[in-house]
Formats: structure tokens, sequence, C-alpha cells
């Protein structure tokens, strides 16, 4: 599937990048996001939110204690100990901000944090932020690094903690959080088969045990993998540490083989921006020249979402725009309809995206 815009108007554009959509663009839960009112919101949660010009030494450490933590929603609070330094004493956190080699970082109730603090705009009305802790470490400055160890002593693993096993992952979805994995034919596993139990030929992986590295798990589907497998206290098998096969982690540049061009800045105009699902197009601006091969691809990509446009009974349009996701934008950026944006560019399986994308 592409993920070019196959039609002339917003519409055509939407329905033409539906494969994007299932690529993984969705937040964290499956909940979207959105400012209104007197206070951002992330999950249903109403997070506070203060005036831009309020002041935050974005290189100044802070201790605290994590007062909630959901590893399933991927966020929680930290109970700050200051007196005035953020609304209600208590800041929100993700765990995308946790310093971890963990392949799906998290925090424990009453544990123990130091953090930083920084301003979110995407979340907030205009003229307000939200806060958030960023850099989050043990208070050593340490990693916090928690899930090996907490696996074995929680899970029940066939073949130990390190045996690995191969299969085609026929489908994981992150607006449902799991999908399952097909396990390859003629597979041993310990206490399965001949006189036990049958093996079981498929095996649900849930969004835990995706190894992402630190992105959010994409939408993934017919995809080689490898992994370990545990049991549940009803005897049911689940995958474990699911990775590309070596041990790669699944994320977006693995799985579209994504290869920086250069580290040159381009300029364009956002044509579309999904803020729910966190992605869109750009325009490169006409006075733009890209390398030959970036060129082709980009020239490819359109005819190739044309064609797909056509095919559902559309017009089509020669538009060559280049796809951008969430995780491309710099830090507090967020993208309206018709903002001008500098970006550079990567070329993978599907053609060319924007990255590193900032505001002008």
């Amino acid at each position: 599937g592409g993920r070019s815009p196959a039609g002339a108007g917003p519409a055509a554009s939407l329905g033409a990048a539906a494969d994007a959509a299932k690529a993984g663009a969705a937040s964290l839960g499956g909940g979207g996001e959105g400012g209104g009112g007197k206070s951002g919101e992330w999950q249903g949660y109403h997070m506070p939110t203060v005036p831009d010009d309020f002041v935050v030494d974005e290189e100044k450490r802070h201790l605290g204690k994590i007062s909630f933590f959901s590893k399933l929603r991927g966020y929680g609070f930290i109970e700050v100990p200051e007196e005035g330094l953020v609304p209600e004493n208590r800041l929100f956190v993700h765990w995308k901000n946790i310093k971890s080699e963990d392949r799906f970082p998290f925090l424990t109730k009453d544990m123990e944090v130091q953090f930083g603090i920084a301003k979110q705009t995407e979340l907030a009305p205009k003229g307000q932020v939200t806060l958030r802790a960023k850099d989050v470490t043990l208070p050593s400055g340490e990693a916090v690094n928690l899930q090996e160890a907490l696996d074995a002593e929680q899970k029940t693993f066939i073949g130990g903690q390190t045996a690995r096993y191969t299969g085609t992952l026929r489908f994981f979805n992150p607006r449902i959080s799991f999908g399952y994995i097909d396990l390859k034919p003629g597979t041993e596993l310990e206490g399965y088969g001949g006189e036990g139990a049958p093996t079981p030929t498929e095996i649900r992986v849930e969004r835990s045990e995706v190894n992402s590295g630190t992105q959010q798990p994409l939408g993934m589907q017919d995809v080689e993998v490898e992994f370990g497998l545990w049991k549940t206290s009803r005897d049911e098998l689940k995958a474990y540490n699911m990775t590309l096969p070596g041990g790669r982690p699944l994320t977006m540049e693995n799985l579209e083989n994504r290869q920086a061009t250069n580290s040159q800045m381009y300029r364009g105009e956002v044509q579309l921006w999904n803020w729910r699902a966190g992605w869109g197009f750009i325009k490169a601006d006409a006075s733009v020249v890209f390398p030959p091969d970036v060129q082709e691809k980009l020239t490819k990509q359109a005819q190739e979402a044309k064609e797909r446009a056509v095919k559902r009974g559309q017009e089509g349009s020669d538009e060559e725009l280049l796809y951008v996701r969430r995780d491309d934008l710099a830090e507090g950026v967020r993208l309206d309809k018709g903002m001008m944006v500098m970006f550079q560019i990567y070329i993978d399986d599907k053609g060319v995206g924007a990255t590193q994308v900032q505001a002008l």
C-alpha cells in the first residue's frame, strides 16, 4: 500500500492515506489528542495549562515521586515536592520521556525519580501551554531499566527467558493494542506436542511486548519476527519481546528501510494535517530541487497514488507531496494546514517523507 494523496482535494487525500493511518499513526491507547477549554486533554485527562510566557528553567533538574503510572496507557504523574513549581504540584510524564533501554519504558508507583520540565503547546489552547516531565531518570541520573528483572520475577517462560522463536506477525493493531503471530510450522516447544498439550499455531502479542525502541508501536501486517514465549496463569501462551529477526527493534526506520538522504533543509507548505491520527502531507516549495534519486521516488510515489485513486473511482492528482508523521516533527511543533515549514527528507520502501520538520 502507498501513502501519497490520490485525489485533488483533502477528502481524496484522506481516503488515499488510509494505508498510512494503518501504519500506526494512532496515539498510544487509541485516544485522540486535542486542546480545548481551559485545559489540554490526554486520553480523557484534562491537563492544567499555564500562560505561554510561564517561566521554566528547562536545564534544571528536580526530584519527585511517581504518584501514578499506567504501563498500559503509557503515562502517569510525578508528585513534585517543590511548592508552586508546577500547577497542582503534579507533573504529567509520558513513556517517551523516560530514559530507558527497556522495550516499553515504564515507571512504578512511589518510585523516586529525577526529571526536567518542558513546555508542550500541542495539547493546549492558543496562548497557553501544558507542562510535562522530560529526561526522566533514577535519582542518581541513571537510566530507568526495570523490564528484565520484573519479567524474571513475574513470568513463566517457555524454554527460558532468553529463548527465541520465529514466525510471521499476521497483524498488530495499535488501536486495540494486540495482534497475532503465526508460529513457524515445525517449531518444538517445551511441554507441548507428543503426549503434551497440542502445539499452538498462533500466538497473541500485546503492545507491551512489541519492541519498537523508543517509538510508538506501529500498525503491522505480514512481518517476519522473532520472540520469546511465556505462559499466563490460564496456560495461554503469549509473545515476549517481539522484534525483527536478529533482535532489531520494530521501528519505522527498520520496517520501511528508511534512509536519510542528507542534512539539507528544504522549504514547503503543509497541505494536510490529520492532528488526531498524527500524519499529513507537505508540498515542497516550487524552487526546491531534490537529488535525482529522491525526485524519481517522489514522482513514482505520486503516480502510484493516482493509479490507486483511479481504481477507487476517483480522479486522482499528479501532485508530488511528502508524507510526514508526528514523530518526525521537531519538539514542540504543531502543524496546521497552510503552515510554512522547513524539513529534511528521507527515502524508504514507500517513497519520500519529511523529517525534522520545523515551523517558519
